[in-house]
């Protein structure tokens, strides 16, 4: 279920045609010598060669805030012969914002309260003993602190069948959740979607717990058994990928804000 939101977010149209997995792309060349962000009338933007970018969509790219559009900047800056998409994820999170506006807003947030229903964090392991340890080291902690920033009760298990969480606890997360705007509900879906955890995705965004904890609890199981059978390369590279476009999500998150 993790890789359901990122890959939406990763294949939205992105500029460049939508991209299948395991085909080679086609990757277009460098258009532009130098991009700057500047401010306009309508807002901060990127300019490539002084000319302002649009989305996929051709609406213009404006934002608030004048260091998002600075470290959309870097990446444009950031692309060598060709333009590769892939590599410019904070360009994409903007873009896919920018194209989904506030009509995307309640599907978002559905997404992300769909997540809090079953999160990672309330579904436990019994055995190995090690790893319940680790579950309990990385996730309680957590869980503690939004409980008490909410005053809600997570249902936590360690069975395979569903637990419903209470519904004061689903109101406080959708209530967390207003007032939005289009490029934090995206930035917090999919951070959701990477980590498998919407009360990651709050905790990150209220400053509950550090980009690097937060990571390291999205991928108690994954660790573990990396430890034990090691990691092939192939899955480091996923890895090394959700790390990219979830640093971004966290740093959009950061620059946004949530007004």
């Amino acid at each position: 279920m993790r890789e359901f939101l990122e890959d939406a977010l990763d294949h939205r149209d992105d500029g460049y045609g939508r991209t299948q997995r395991g085909l080679k792309r086609q990757l277009p060349k460098r258009f532009y010598k130098r991009a700057t962000s500047g401010a306009l009338d309508d807002g901060h933007a990127v300019l490539l060669d002084g000319r302002p970018t649009r989305t996929p969509g051709r609406a213009p790219v404006r934002v608030k805030q004048a260091a998002l559009a600075e470290s959309m900047a870097a990446e444009w800056n950031a692309q060598g012969e060709v333009i590769d998409a892939e590599t410019m994820p904070i360009v994409r999170l903007v873009n896919s914002a920018i194209e989904g506006g506030a009509a995307a807003l309640p599907g978002l947030k559905a997404e992300i309260l769909k997540y809090a229903g079953s999160d990672l964090m309330c579904y436990r392991t019994d055995s190995p003993a090690e790893l319940r340890e680790a579950q309990e080291r990385r996730w309680d902690a957590i869980l503690v602190a939004l409980s008490r920033k909410y005053g809600v009760a997570f249902e936590t298990t360690c069975s395979i069948h569903h637990v419903s969480q209470p519904q004061p606890t689903l109101a406080a997360i959708r209530k967390a959740l207003e007032p939005n705007n289009s490029f934090s509900a995206t930035a917090l879906t999919l951070i959701t979607g990477i980590t498998g955890s919407a009360l990651l995705a709050l905790a990150l965004r209220d400053g509950l717990v550090s980009p690097d904890a937060a990571w390291a609890a999205a991928h108690v199981d994954e660790h573990h058994n990396m430890r034990l059978w090691g990691a092939d390369s192939e899955a480091l590279k996923r890895l090394d990928k959700r790390r990219r476009d979830f640093d971004a999500g966290v740093a959009v998150l950061g620059m946004v804000g949530n007004d």
